[in-house]
Formats: C-alpha cells, structure tokens, sequence
C-alpha cells in the first residue's frame, strides 16, 4: 500500500501524526517506509530523533572530484545519486526507549530528503517522474506500506506523485491519500479547497489522467488537534455553550464543505505531548503519565482504519 499525506496548511500535525502511524503500524509487524517528501522542509528525521539527519541527510564529499554529493530524495530525484539514502529508524534513533524494543515489531525506514535541498520545479521533466515510478514501485514491493509525506499546499511534490502513480507501473497498485488539517473553520474551508478546489487533488489528477471518481474514492480526511468538548469540565457556564455550539457549527461547516464524517479516517485529539515538542509517542510514555491513552488510541484507530478494506468502500 502507498499511502501519501498532504495537507493545504503548515501546522496541520501532517508530518508527526504520518510518522506515528508509520510508528503503530511497524509496531504491528508490518514492514514500513517513511519517504520524506516534504522538499521544502525535509526534517522527518528530527521526528524520528535521528541525530545528524535532522534537517535531512547532510552532503557527502566525492573523494574523486572533491564536489560535495547528495544522497537524499532530492538527489535521488533530479538524477545526481543512482539511489536514494535510507535509514533504519529502530536502529539509528536517538531515542533510548525506542532502541530497547528494537527488536518488537518490523521495519521502519526512513528515506530523507537532502539537506538544504529545497524545492524544485521540475515535475513537467520525464526523467524525474521516470525516477518516481521506480522508487515508488521498489519501496512498494519491499515494504507492506509505504508513507510520503507530502510538503503542503498545491506543491511540486503533489504533482509529480500524481504524474507517477497514473503511470502503468503503479496504476494496478493500492494508492491512499490522507488529507490532514486542524479543527478549525480555516482548515476546514483549506483541506476541502485542496480536494475539491481549482488546482486542487482531483482536478490536478484528472489532467494527471487519472480517474476521478477512483481518486475520489480513495482519499480520507484526518482531523488533527481536535479538543474534547465532550470533556469540558469547571469552566464557565456560557463558555462551555459557546465550545459545544462552536462544535456544531464545525461539524455542519465540514458537512457542506464534502468532507463531513462520512469522508474522515481518523481524528487525533489535542495532545501537550505533540504540541510541544513533536515525536513518537510510544508506550512508555503513556505508562509514566507524560502522553495521553487517548492518543495513542487514536493513532491506532487510524492504522485500523488505512488497513480495513471497509474504510475504502466507494463514498457514492
């Protein structure tokens, strides 16, 4: 399975929400790849605490010409490495607890971008969707899923992937799209412009030539940061109906914007954990009481949800 996160906004929890699930479903046995393809900002592997390849994979000097080397995404895509740099994230992490339980679980496989490697216009080149095709198709056939995380917006990244998965290589393979935003009227009105918008997912892979009612049907919306109104406790009376009236209004808002319940995959509660500092959130951290069950829940709501036949049924 090729899953590809997006959103329309920065600070939708996009990046930190795929890597946990990346996490989750590794934790299951599953063989996972995590392909970092947020060109703009290529920084998964601060997520995963890679130390070093926090900004993405730092340039390596040819030993024959002396010219420093990229060995990331970026590099891999635009022709100058023959293949793209990967890192075992159980093994390499920073992170103490997670290499304690390296042995639990399948793989997790970052493939960073480049360091500095920036965005780049050139997905109208045949060359670098030619080179897409082959890494979507070879990570696809090693790995059970396969997550690319999108930079935001109607970006490079977007087209270039919906170029190579219309191709025949990968037109019979099973292809996801997560749209991320925030529980907020903005988001709300920015993911479904990114969807059903000019320029947006749909239109984009119609001259993609993809069909769109296929398209459609395979694209599932992920809230993020979602408070629990339901919850609210000791504050004042009338705020408390303003929030649960709020709450109404959002949810009849995302009705009549097309991406109401019918049309969401999964929703992620407002967690300190990730706000202040984004990371895996593993199991340990729920049992010394720094992360929230509920969370943790949620993560594995949405690794049910990607992997259930059902979740895929056409929407009409």
């Amino acid at each position: 399975m090729i899953v590809f996160a997006t959103s329309d906004k920065g600070g939708t929890g996009r990046s930190v929400t795929s890597c946990n699930l990346g996490y989750r479903l590794s934790s299951r046995g599953k063989r996972v790849a995590y392909l970092d393809f947020d060109f703009g900002s290529p920084t998964a592997g601060a997520l995963f605490e890679l130390g070093g390849y926090e900004r993405g994979v730092p340039p390596e000097r040819d030993r024959a010409g002396g010219a420093e080397q990229g060995l990331g995404l970026h590099s891999y895509l635009l022709g100058s490495a023959t293949a793209a740099a990967r890192i075992n994230v159980r093994d390499k992490t920073d992170r103490e607890d997670m290499r304690r339980i390296r042995g639990r679980g399948g793989q997790l496989v970052l493939f960073p971008g480049d360091q500095g490697g920036g965005e780049f216009d050139r997905r109208n080149e045949p060359s670098v969707i030619d080179r897409c095709v082959r890494l979507l198709h070879a990570v696809d056939t090693e790995f059970d899923v396969s997550i690319i995380d999108l930079s935001a917006g109607r970006s490079i990244a977007m087209d270039i992937v919906l170029r190579a998965t219309a191709d025949n290589a990968l037109s019979a393979r099973t292809v996801r799209w997560l749209v991320f935003h925030r529980w907020t009227r903005q988001h709300i009105y920015a993911a479904s412009s990114l969807v059903h918008g000019p320029h947006g997912l749909l239109e984009c892979g119609v001259r993609a030539e993809h069909d769109r009612d296929e398209l459609l049907n395979n694209i599932r919306f992920v809230r993020t940061a979602v408070p629990r109104v339901d919850r609210i406790r000791g504050g004042p009376a009338p705020q408390a109906a303003w929030l649960h009236g709020q709450e109404r209004i959002l949810n009849e808002l995302a009705g009549e914007v097309r991406i109401g319940a019918s049309t969401v995959l999964g929703t992620i509660p407002v967690e300190p954990m990730l706000q202040w500092r984004e990371q895996l959130i593993l199991d340990v951290d729920v049992q010394r009481e720094i992360a929230n069950s509920e969370t943790v829940v949620a993560f594995d709501r949405l690794a049910d949800g990607l992997l259930d036949p059902r979740t895929w049924r056409p929407l009409h």
